[in-house]
């Protein structure tokens, strides 16, 4: 498959993440725009590659390894990451996620009150249940080192309780 010649990414695009161990995936799914904007929305696609696929299509169908804000943009302009493909957003992820945030209560604890918010909206929660904070992935937005610091670690927000 063709590298796309852009730095522009749209909705839809598959850019490539270079890592110490092979390639990484994200799809672009959402842009937020609202003030205050958290710009592009990634969906990082489980796996490390060493070749790039020959397609994106069964990829991009499957499951997320989790979602997070991420300067896309910038990122394509500056050679960080590469525009490969674009696919069709599937239903499953074409939907704004809900996110948490919560006030730190201690080194590496967090607790409650806890902010819910869908990109829209934000409102306060006192507590949580473990289900629900497996649900809602954290809100911020990662950098490139983050960004691949996580990937290699097989990180997600399920497990970020």
């Amino acid at each position: 498959m063709p590298l796309v010649n852009r730095v522009r990414p749209r909705l839809g695009d598959v850019v490539e993440i270079t890592t110490p161990r092979g390639f990484a995936y994200a799809q672009f799914t959402h842009k937020h725009d609202a003030p205050p904007r958290y710009g592009a929305l990634i969906r990082v696609l489980p796996g490390l590659f060493i070749n790039r696929p020959s397609e994106f299509a069964t990829l991009v169908s499957g499951p997320s390894s989790f979602m997070t804000f991420f300067p896309l943009g910038a990122a394509c302009h500056r050679g960080i990451v590469k525009v490969v493909a674009n696919e069709v957003v599937p239903p499953h992820a074409s939907t704004f996620p809900t996110f948490r945030s919560s006030v730190k209560v201690g080194p590496g604890k967090r607790g409650g009150p806890w902010y819910l918010w869908d990109g829209t909206r934000e409102w306060r929660v006192d507590s949580l249940t473990d289900a629900e904070l497996r649900k809602y992935p954290p809100r911020g937005i990662w950098n490139d080192t983050l960004l691949i610091e996580r990937i290699l670690e097989g990180w997600s927000h399920e497990k970020d309780t």
